[in-house]
């Protein structure tokens, strides 16, 4: 990729679009080189013509081709958000956290409390940490998403080419190829009876103060959790759980909803059963990616799994609950 531009005031940008940058659509394309600016003034952009791709006017639908010439109007963006400097012992955490690495992407056990990006208050995440550590690495990028104080299998894509193959497997694009997601949670009380499906839509929702809290509501969008007994006590059980849909707090909100809330989960869990657990020596959101499968079109087949950290399999131990290792 070249581009030509100067510093001041914004002005005309060519960007040549090269192999591995091919197929995306000019609207995400325009949205990651243009950060701060809203969506509708992007559109506005593209319908006006003041985008243009190889000299011609083209719909925000149009998928870029190797070779092509974007012209990007002079625009005001925001000003970039200052990024914190992760420190030698947070980006050595990560490195360590490898689980996987291959040619277009590799895969971290991401500890419990660090955010997968910054935003939101947080001057870094994972994938700062990862482009601080490997300033010659020329793309580095999220496939996927999980909670702050979520644990487990992280993909960062290494090639765009890959990135876009991973996604049309999360979106179930080719029903015969998907990518799967499993889950170690520890959830409050007894678990009784086998396999549960819940598919509760939920929808986001901001309160009054500010915070984002997701509902299970008719107006949300169409969610699907598969719940498996792993292990089982009167006071918590082991459960696995398959993500079928990838929605904000998905996992924390089913489980809340079928009277089972995840041990720390302070959002949508039980005081009480925090308080026991915290005393147990808990003190982050029990729930962990333990798994990811699948295959991509090379029919490279990969299946990767994350260990729980030795604090979490201590509090099972302590509480005779028995971790499938042939799953974790």
């Amino acid at each position: 990729m070249s581009i030509s531009e100067t510093s001041g005031p914004p002005k005309v940008r060519f960007v040549d679009v090269d192999a591995d940058q091919a197929g995306q659509r000019i609207d995400n394309f325009l949205l990651a080189r243009l950060k701060g600016v809203p969506k509708s003034r992007i559109y506005r952009l593209l319908r006006k013509g003041e985008v243009r791709v190889n000299k011609g006017r083209i719909k925000a639908s149009y998928r870029l081709q190797p070779g092509d010439s974007v012209r990007i109007p002079p625009v005001r963006q925001a000003e970039p958000a200052k990024i914190g400097h992760p420190g030698a012992r947070v980006l050595s955490l990560i490195e360590s956290s490898i689980l996987l690495e291959e040619k277009g992407f590799l895969v971290i056990n991401k500890p419990s409390g660090i955010a997968v990006h910054g935003g939101s208050g947080l001057s870094y995440g994972v994938i700062e940490a990862l482009r601080l550590s490997r300033p010659e690495a020329p793309y580095l990028e999220l496939v996927h998403r999980l909670d702050r104080d979520t644990s487990g299998c992280l993909i960062i894509a290494k090639k765009r080419s890959t990135l876009r193959e991973l996604h049309a497997l999360i979106r179930g694009d080719n029903p015969g190829h998907t990518l799967s997601k499993r889950y170690l949670a520890l959830v409050q009380g007894e678990w009784r009876g086998g396999k549960r499906r819940v598919d509760a839509p939920l929808l986001k929702n901001t309160l009054k103060s500010g915070e984002r809290v997701v509902v299970v509501s008719e107006q949300g969008k169409a969610s699907l959790s598969i719940f498996r007994p792993v292990s089982c006590s009167p006071e918590a059980s082991l459960v696995e759980v398959e993500l079928v849909t990838g929605r904000t707090h998905q996992i924390r909100v089913h489980a809340t909803t079928i009277g089972h809330p995840i041990a720390g989960d302070e959002k949508y869990g039980d005081e009480t059963c925090n308080r026991e657990m915290k005393f147990r020596g808990l003190s982050r959101l029990f729930l962990h990616a333990a798994e990811l499968e699948f295959t991509l079109s090379a029919g490279e087949r990969f299946r990767i799994r994350a260990p729980l950290e030795p604090k979490l399999e201590t509090l099972l131990k302590q509480m005779a609950l028995v971790t499938d290792k042939s799953r974790t």
